[in-house]
């Protein structure tokens, strides 16, 4: 069965935030807070949400593994929202302005699987550091 863009890019900020294998409140906000006002989740029916989360888990879970959950939701989005994706992803790792090792990880194997230059996707990162930078103590 193949998937429904939003369940991909939904999948795909799921797997984000749980690179780290801890998904956070503040992760989860986010990817809820992101579906409810970007013009890409028009359609998408906020109440399936827990069910799309469900069902990464068990694709994760059932043998097919990062590798393949990252191919799978790439490959049922039209190449104009890769970097779409892309910025979902980083927008939900790069929340707590941490990224962890295995962050990092997930961000290099959904590059290795899209068709993104360098170039772009280092200016997705500078701009989700600058939107979510906060002010010095």
């Amino acid at each position: 069965m193949s998937l429904s863009v939003h369940d991909a890019l939904i999948r795909l900020m799921i797997v984000a935030a749980s690179a780290d294998h801890d998904i956070t409140e503040v992760e989860l906000d986010r990817i809820e807070g992101l579906i409810g006002r970007l013009p890409v989740f028009e359609g998408f029916d906020r109440s399936r949400l827990a069910e799309v989360a469900n069902a990464c888990a068990d694709a994760m879970n059932d043998g097919a593994g990062l590798d393949g959950v990252i191919a799978e939701a790439i490959a049922a989005l039209p190449p104009k929202l890769e970097d779409t994706a892309y910025a979902l992803a980083v927008e939900v790792t790069a929340v707590d302005l941490l990224l962890e090792q295995e962050e990092l990880r997930f961000l290099e194997l959904m590059r290795d699987h899209m068709r993104l230059d360098r170039l772009t996707t280092a200016a997705i990162e500078v701009a989700a550091r600058a939107r979510l930078r906060k002010l010095p103590d």
